[in-house]
This record gives C-alpha cells, structure tokens and sequence, in this order.
C-alpha cells in the first residue's frame, strides 16, 4: 500500500511540474505577445509620422488636386493614429491604400527612402508579432493547458493582418 502511494505522490510531482513548466512558458509567450504588439505599434507610428511629413510636403504643393490627396491622407493617417487596437487593421489597410494612391515621382527622394524604410518596419514587427501569437496559441490550444486552465485569465492573442505594400495602380 505504502509503495502505491509513493507512486502516486511521485505521479502527481511530474504532472504538477509538468503543469507548471506550462503555465510559465504560456505567460512567458504572453508577455513575448504583448511587447511584440508594443513594437509593432511603434512602427505603425513611426509610418504615420512619415506620412505626416508626406502630406505636409504636398500640402505645399500649387495643385489643387495633390492639396486634396494630402488631406484625405492626412485624414486616414489620423484615423489610423487614434484607432483602438480592434479597429486598427482596418484603419492601418486604409492608410495604405491611400498611401498607393500616391505618386511617389515628385517627392524628395529622402521621403521615399523613409517610407519604404518605415513600411519595412511594419511588416518585419507585424511577422514577429504574428509569430508570437501563432506560438502562444499553439500552446494555449492543447488540450491539456485547456483542461487545467494553465493560461490563467489571459486572453487569447488574435493575429494583425494588414496588407504589407499595395503597389500603386493595384487598389489593394
């Protein structure tokens, strides 16, 4: 009786450490979520700060027509600025259709390199931040972290999707 009982103390000491070993990677891939969601969101910002710099160039432009195409890029950027977090892909696509409706022959060439070295950003951090999501519901959806609800109370990370270059003359 007494051997069955030591097999079963050490039975539940390897589910139990298995358990936590779990649970603490769990947490620690959603904190590699949460600061992957953290430069992501720095490098849509920095991508909004150099469209501001855009429009603000075309908005001293003589064109009547160029004048117009900076305030409705002015206005997505903004939009996609203040958006919340569940609405900013649809924002962040908008600004980027809008950026692709935009000539790039005419501006500063350090504008161009600085747009394209921002949307580089943005699709390098938004791959990194699907790959932690991708991983952490990985883990999160076996069965046994389900079970025994390893993930605590944490929520479950959804993935970013925004289009990573429209080419001008495509619409998205």
């Amino acid at each position: 009786m007494t051997v069955l009982v030591v097999i079963l103390a050490v039975i539940l000491v390897i589910v139990a450490a298995w358990a936590y070993s779990r649970a603490n990677r769990l947490d620690r891939l959603n904190v590699r979520v949460d600061l992957a969601w953290q430069a992501l969101a720095a490098a849509l910002e920095r991508r909004t700060v150099v469209v501001r710099v855009i429009t603000s160039w075309m908005d001293n432009s003589g064109d009547p027509a160029v004048r117009t195409a900076a305030r409705d890029l002015a206005a997505c950027a903004d939009a996609a600025d203040r958006a919340p977090r569940s609405a900013r892909e649809d924002a962040e696509n908008a600004l980027s259709r809008a950026l692709s409706r935009i000539d790039p022959i005419g501006r500063p060439v350090g504008l161009v390199a600085e747009l394209a070295d921002a949307e580089t950003r943005v699709m390098m951090a938004r791959r990194f931040y699907n790959d932690a999501v991708r991983d952490t519901r990985s883990l999160a959806d076996r069965f046994l972290v389900r079970l025994l609800h390893l993930g605590g109370t944490a929520a479950r990370p959804e993935y970013f999707e925004i289009v990573e270059r429209i080419t001008p003359g495509t619409g998205g």
